[in-house]
């Protein structure tokens, strides 16, 4: 999954109703019909829901 375009990384997390979901933190969200077939992200894995998170850019914080 980090091997995929603009793939920052990769948690746990749950959705609105309280179940379990793998959240996959992205620096931009791309519509599915503007990636590669083998860059896209899949809804599900292990039947446990995949959610998209853009967050931007990610830089090292100072002290």
């Amino acid at each position: 999954m980090l091997s995929l375009p603009d793939v920052i990384g990769v948690g746990i997390g749950r959705d609105d109703a309280g179940a379990e979901v793998i959240d996959v933190y992205v620096q931009r969200a791309v519509p599915r019909r503007d990636l590669d077939l083998g860059a896209t992200i899949p809804d599900a894995l292990e039947g446990v829901p995949v959610r998209v998170v853009p967050i931007g850019e990610v830089t090292a914080q100072g002290n």
